[in-house]
């Protein structure tokens, strides 16, 4: 057996974090320790996250899968117990655990002719398979449609019938609803039972009468040779169901009594699939069978409101010796703006201000508007108020001018009689607005960096599509147990994904650590510069009734993983098959879920309209052309995503909260220290290739390697003599340089990195800071320890900041007499280079300039260059900051 290696990393070497001396990964600060900024700290503690101590850990799930053998059935309709929530366990492991790694499912297009059971196919031979599931594995299911049935006998006690009827095979049972005195039941029910976990040869089909007391009655049973159950397929016409002779138990003879049945052999791909009751869920009851099946749902279609409050006329504040302080409130569902406060105290006041909101369809809020008057600071009153429903406001698509429109106030708590309303109507206050509902903007309910749709909001301004993506969904593998049930870890689990406004659910696989969904879904591209979500949940939903922690808090599904996709990082008409990691971070550390098993395939339409999409701006016009403020993105974000998140919880079953929260990354604007290093990172990786640069221009003037200096010195005489080359070598240049990099293109699409993110080295009471809640939870000198530990970080970045800062003003004083020695100085030289540059062909000062930067380093003087003296000596605006 081979003895498991051990991977060492090297320490990295302590830096000042946020340093711009150092390229290297910085080690946390000890967490009790205050640093002032400007003063020089003490040698901070290492820790070492990227020196592993354990042997290589296996690929296989750390924890025991539970078996899904097909001999091995479920005990039927059997109620759930109380789940309790568990946090999951993970062992150390590798890096290579991270990576996205390639699979071989046998996918649509290998499907078999034909499956064995019982000596005959499943599927003929001569059928073709439908190419709408080609991107999933085949999974075969016995479909039994019980429709209706008639001629029951009665009861001889009642003198009627309570019928129901219960379908079995082997040991699995599924029942249909009881209709009460009905002797001519319809049900329309379907049930589906696993290929795999079938374990009989025929199926029974019993007719039952349901007795208050005692055992239910038996009223006849039909049987079927699973034999010679015929197959279906899409998009084959349904199967017409028979009528059936009802017969006796023992099979001796007919008794009285039809009924009407279809029975078939099919794949998921069949229409009865979605609806149908499933053998492998029998033990979910009551409203946990809703919350098992697999759904397609839409976003609202969401437009942004828009409110110009112009001005009012005549408001009469309570006390009439006083001038108001006027402002306006206005509410739409939990949106509520005001403007600023009239800078003039008059009953005539002017604003002239826009108030910006988030409205969905079909609108059922309303617009109240309110004017207030500031009496005193902590106290507002009420003057008028007017409630308008959405729909009679005007839907523009472009920037063209509305009609204002005045609109008459109630004042607010005069007498509720109604000659009294006629009495304040006759003379009342009224306001002038500007209402219309913006068509020509794409309501942002999601991150821009990670935005699946960029469409407007009028479907007049849509373009065509320029692709089809297609995602098979098809499983996961080693998922970690989320909750416990009857003493042993579980994992009921159910993928979502997203994309523009069409959200999807799988069903859910119960009770299983490598469950196998097997569903396609399509989406229509307007943009391939787009990213697809996908998040695997714990369902926690299944009919019990359950209580978090045994509370009053109602539980909420668990995330065990999400993956992005960006499609512009796909070849068109290329099939993915990959296993990405589903990553989570947790307040102790990064943990792997398990891995999420996909099949993505991303097709072109029209390459001339793929390449007129990427010369054309991200987003619709109107975001151009009259622009929202940062702050006002976000919160009209933050707005979008409730209203989605609370309009998808209506639908049923719902898209619960969490879920969508989850998705659309309803927490990416929270601060963290792990955040704030990675992305301070992401800027140094971008200015090292400046760096790596600069090194190789100084290697070559310092004649570290003599060939290449050579080399270097004949290509700049060739581009001196030639000018004309320039631009064309260095095109040709960056040419051979992308064929030269397509040899090690990515072949994976991209997955979620725990370097770049900063997860694998982040000190633990980061993470802590960054799961507190806001405002914080924490007691007093944790927080004083934190806010000392940000202002030391802080500090560095400031000061980074401000050396950049520094260097741009100097520049910026070379002609503003700041200096006036040094802009006398500057000028001269600007007026002797003008007249060299006149009299001297360029082609002569290039070749001169360039010898003089390769000249050898014995020409060379160890002190700092006359031009780089002249700049630092430069004055900068650090002088006037207090």
């Amino acid at each position: 057996m081979e003895r498991p290696r051990i991977l060492i990393r090297k320490r990295p070497q302590a830096a000042a974090p946020f340093s711009m001396q150092s390229m290297q990964p910085t080690q946390p600060m000890q967490p009790m320790q205050s640093m002032h900024p400007m003063q020089p700290t003490q040698p901070m503690q290492p820790m070492h996250p990227m020196q592993p101590t354990q042997p290589m850990q296996s690929m296989q799930p750390t924890q025991p899968v539970q078996s899904t053998q097909p001999m091995q059935p479920t005990r039927p309709m059997q109620p759930m117990k109380p789940m309790q929530s568990v946090t999951p366990q993970v062992h150390p492991s590798h890096e290579e655990d991270y990576n996205v790694k390639d699979t071989n499912p046998q996918l649509g297009e290998q499907w078999p002719s034909g499956g064995a059971f019982g000596g005959r196919g499943w599927v003929s031979g001569g059928e073709r398979f439908t190419s709408t599931y080609d991107l999933v594995e085949q999974m075969f299911y016995l479909y039994v449609r019980v429709v209706k049935a008639r001629d029951l006998p009665s009861s001889g006690i009642t003198g009627s019938c309570d019928p129901y009827v219960e379908v079995k095979l082997g040991n699995y049972k599924g029942r249909t609803k009881h209709f009460d005195k009905k002797l001519n039941p319809e049900w329309n029910q379907v049930f589906a039972f696993s290929k795999e976990r079938i374990q009989s040869s025929i199926l029974e089909v019993f007719v039952k009468d349901k007795e208050m007391v005692g055992r239910d009655d038996y009223l006849g049973r039909v049987v079927f040779d699973l034999n010679e159950v015929p197959s279906r397929v899409p998009p084959d016409s349904p199967l017409a169901p028979q009528w059936y002779r009802l017969e006796d138990r023992r099979g001796e003879g007919k008794v009285r009594g039809d009924i009407m049945l279809a029975v078939w052999m099919g794949t998921q791909a069949d229409e009865a699939f979605s609806d149908a009751w499933h053998s492998d869920a029998a033990t979910v009851y009551g409203e946990g069978v809703f919350n098992i099946r697999s759904k397609v749902y839409m976003s609202p279609k969401l437009w942004y409101l828009r409110v110009n409050v112009i001005e009012a006329q005549d408001v009469i504040p309570g006390d009439r010796n006083r001038l108001p302080e006027l402002f306006v409130k206005a509410q739409v569902g939990s949106q509520v703006l005001r403007t600023k406060i009239c800078p003039t105290r008059t009953t005539t006041p002017l604003w002239n201000e826009d108030l910006v909101f988030v409205a969905a369809e079909p609108f059922e809020e309303h617009l109240m508007i309110t004017v207030e008057d500031r009496v005193h600071p902590s106290k507002d009153e009420v003057l008028g108020k007017i409630n308008l429903p959405l729909s009679i406001f005007e839907k523009r698509l472009d920037h063209r001018p509305v009609h204002s429109r005045w609109f008459n106030l109630e004042k607010f708590g005069f007498g509720v009689l109604e000659a009294n309303r006629r009495k304040e109507l006759k003379f009342s206050s009224r306001i002038h607005l500007r209402v219309c509902l913006e068509g020509g903007y794409h309501v942002l309910d999601e991150s821009t960096m990670y935005i699946s749709d960029q469409r407007p909001t009028a479907r007049q301004l849509w373009k065509q599509p320029v692709g089809i993506l297609e995602v098979g969904i098809l499983g996961a593998q080693g998922l970690l147990p989320m909750k416990m049930r009857d003493g042993h870890g579980s994992t009921d689990a159910y993928c979502v994904a997203r994309y523009g406004q069409k959200w999807v659910r799988t069903r859910t696989i119960l009770d299983t650590f490598s469950p196998k969904w097997n569903e396609q879904y399509t989406w229509e591209v307007y943009d391939p510069c787009t990213v697809i979500t996908l998040g695997v949940f714990d369902n926690c939903h299944l009919g019990g009734g359950e209580k978090a922690n045994g509370g009053s808090a109602p539980v909420r599904d668990s995330q065990i993983g999400k993956v992005r996709i960006r499609l512009s990082t796909l070849e068109a008409h290329r099939i993915y098959t990959h296993s990405h990691p589903l990553l989570v971070l947790h307040p102790h550390g990064v943990k792997k879920m398990g891995e999420l098993q996909l099949a993505v395939r991303f097709t072109t339409l029209s390459l001339a309209n793929m390449i007129y999409i990427y010369g054309h701006p991200l987003l619709p016009k109107m975001h151009y052309l009259h622009p929202f403020t940062v702050n006002q993105i976000d919160n009209l974000r933050y707005q979008a995503m409730n209203i989605v998140a609370l309009r998808l919880g209506r639908a049923e079953p719902p898209l619960r909260k969490e879920v969508v929260e989850y998705m659309l990354d309803v927490d990416s604007h929270m601060w963290s220290m792990r955040r704030s290093k990675a992305n301070f990172f992401r800027i140094m990786s971008l200015f090292s290739g400046l760096l790596i640069m600069g090194r190789w221009f100084s290697d070559v003037c310092n004649w570290r390697n003599p060939v290449t200096s050579v080399l270097v010195h004949i290509l700049f005489l060739i581009l001196i003599w030639y000018p004309e080359l320039i631009l064309p070598t260095l095109c040709l240049y960056m040419f051979l340089i992308g064929l030269w990099n397509y040899r090690f293109r990515p072949r994976h699409p991209p997955h979620m990195d725990t370097k770049l993110s900063w997860a694998e080295a982040v000190h633990p009471d980061e993470l802590d800071e960054e799961f507190d809640t806001f405002p914080t939870s924490k007691p007093g000198d944790m927080v004083r320890m934190r806010y000392d530990r940000l202002r030391s970080v802080a500090g560095r970045i400031q000061t980074v900041v401000g050396d950049i800062a520094t260097q741009g003003e100097r520049f910026q004083s070379l002609l503003s007499w700041r200096d006036p020695r040094a802009t006398s100085l500057f000028v001269v030289f600007s007026f002797c280079s003008a007249v060299v540059l006149y009299a001297t062909p360029f082609r002569v000062v290039a070749l001169v300039a360039g010898l003089y930067c390769l000249r050898h380093p014995r020409f060379r003087s160890k002190l700092p260059s006359v031009p780089s003296n002249f700049f630092k000596r430069l004055p900068a605006r650090t002088d006037s900051l207090l």
